[in-house]
């Protein structure tokens, strides 16, 4: 498992971007702006990495920083339209990719995977939540 998941993270692109910079942009297109502080706990990197990256891809207008309309000493984070691309873009890329190597297998081998989505899916959305003691 381990080896197919360095594979797939490493599945080649147009868009030539650092994992960090693809985890942030997918981030902000799946949760919505975000403050700072939450970006650097969803990515697990420091403070003063996370400054530098969002001053980064805001200078590359992948991002730009607005006021928080709940706080205004606080500002969001956001996505903007070239970021989303950027991931659609990588999106786009790896299901062709992806799309081509289990055209490589057995139908028996894509009969395994068919089965297993469902698990996998399960499993997705169990690392993105907490999981509490004893559940199921």
């Amino acid at each position: 498992m381990g080896a197919f998941t360095r594979a797939s993270i490493r599945l080649p692109s147009a868009e030539k971007h650092t994992f960090t910079t693809l985890s942030v942009l997918h981030t902000l297109v799946h949760r919505g702006p975000m403050r700072l502080s939450a970006l650097k706990v969803t990515e697990q990197i420091t403070q003063p990495a996370i400054t530098q990256l969002v001053s980064r891809l805001e200078r590359d207008g992948l991002v730009e920083r607005r006021p928080d309309p709940a706080d205004g000493r606080a500002v969001l984070v956001r996505v903007t339209d070239a970021g989303a691309r950027v991931v659609q873009t990588r999106h786009r890329e790896r299901v062709r990719r992806i799309t081509e190597l289990v055209a490589a297998l057995t139908p028996t081998q894509r009969q395994s995977i068919s089965a297993a989505l469902p698990a996998l899916e399960r499993m997705a959305t169990l690392m993105d939540s907490p999981i509490s003691e004893g559940h199921s």
